[in-house]
């Protein structure tokens, strides 16, 4: 297990990219829905992040077509960028239980 710190931006791009391969535009609207309205990513932020993670690894270019006359870069986890989603889902998880653990909101009275 790594320290590795995952700032939300990269969760939510991440998360968007769990289930299925992406390309830009669907990806913001993942992003959006995900964080429920909360995270509305600008084009350049998310160019940004998105070769920020192909850098690191942790995404890949799944498909590179032209639609329209445009390319159109399709994105994927790779199985690094898994491997840190599920390990940051995880630790997220344990501190939302430990917070309801403190807060007595498991049904328990004292």
């Amino acid at each position: 297990m790594s320290n590795r710190v995952v700032q939300e931006p990269t969760l939510l791009l991440l998360t968007a990219l769990a289930d299925a391969p992406r390309h830009g535009y669907a990806i913001m609207q993942e992003v959006q829905m995900i964080s429920q309205g909360r995270v509305k990513m600008r084009t350049g932020t998310l160019y940004g992040a998105l070769d920020r993670l192909l850098g690191q690894g942790l995404i890949e270019v799944h498909e590179e077509a032209v639609v329209d006359g445009r390319a159109r870069r399709t994105y994927a986890l790779t199985k690094g960028g898994r491997a840190v989603l599920a390990e940051e889902a995880e630790r997220l998880a344990a501190t939302a239980r430990e917070a309801v653990r403190r807060l007595n909101l498991g049904g328990v009275t004292a």
